[in-house]
């Protein structure tokens, strides 16, 4: 029987065609969902995801409310059809973690305390997965929430480099982040320069690290500019049409 394994990089390019400090294309729409306060549409590769924003709006049971600030909620859930093979329904403890990472990760940049007593919900579905969810549904609801008309300090931004076949690569797929030996998701916000999120799973050298860090947080300002656009495109649709004025 053959041991030969798949090589995901060869002469410098990945399995997807891209080159080792390429993101994948992304496309983003904001105000997407009628019935939500603030809503994004994501793609990022083969990634899907739907983010909706609710509130700010009276906590219950009162007896959460923080008399000081807003609460923020946040959801990741992966549809059961989002991966092969299907999942279960049920939100797994990855869920769990994930939905407390993404709201650490943007905790930092809204101005909570102008709500007190209040709490603001994040709903980010997964459609379709393909690597890099966490940072894909941060960037989402980011977009999301400035949709919603929230105050915030900056748009957070999300990316994630890691090591695969000991080369050092941008936004890792499906494939590249269940075989690759290291992960670095980051979170932060480019105008403040101040990271949100910063985690690593796996071994890397501290001048990998450096140079991953590096390669994610310019990853990071590209799609930075993706939200913005995105932002921008449907304030400027809706001035054409004499409600507001385009920015």
């Amino acid at each position: 029987m053959s041991t030969n394994k798949r090589r995901l990089i060869v002469d410098q390019v990945r399995l997807d065609g891209r080159k080792l400090d390429e993101i994948r294309p992304i496309k983003i729409e904001s105000g997407v969902l009628p019935n939500a306060n603030g809503s994004s549409y994501l793609e990022q590769g083969k990634n899907k995801i739907l983010v909706g924003v609710f509130g700010p709006r009276e906590m219950y049971p009162k007896h959460l409310a923080d008399p000081h600030r807003a609460v923020l909620k946040c959801r990741y859930h992966m549809a059961p059809f989002s991966t092969d093979p299907r999942r279960s329904p049920a939100p797994s403890r990855r869920d769990t973690e994930l939905s407390m990472v993404i709201r650490n990760a943007l905790e930092p940049a809204i101005f909570l305390e102008r709500y007190p007593r209040a709490s603001i919900a994040v709903f980010a579905e997964i459609l379709e997965a393909d690597g890099s969810t966490r940072c894909a549904c941060i960037v989402a609801a980011s977009v999301a929430l400035v949709d919603a008309g929230i105050p915030m300090r900056d748009l957070v931004v999300a990316c994630a480099a890691g090591k695969v076949e000991g080369e050092i690569v941008l936004d890792l797929n499906d494939i590249e982040d269940k075989e690759g030996t290291a992960d670095l998701p980051i979170a932060y916000m480019p105008k403040l320069g101040k990271v949100t999120l910063l985690q690593m799973d796996g071994v890397l050298s501290p001048e990998e690290f450096d140079k991953a860090l590096q390669l994610a947080l310019e990853g990071g300002k590209k799609i930075y500019e993706l939200q913005r656009e995105a932002l921008k495109t449907k304030y400027a649709k809706q001035g054409e049409k004499g409600s507001i004025e385009p920015i």
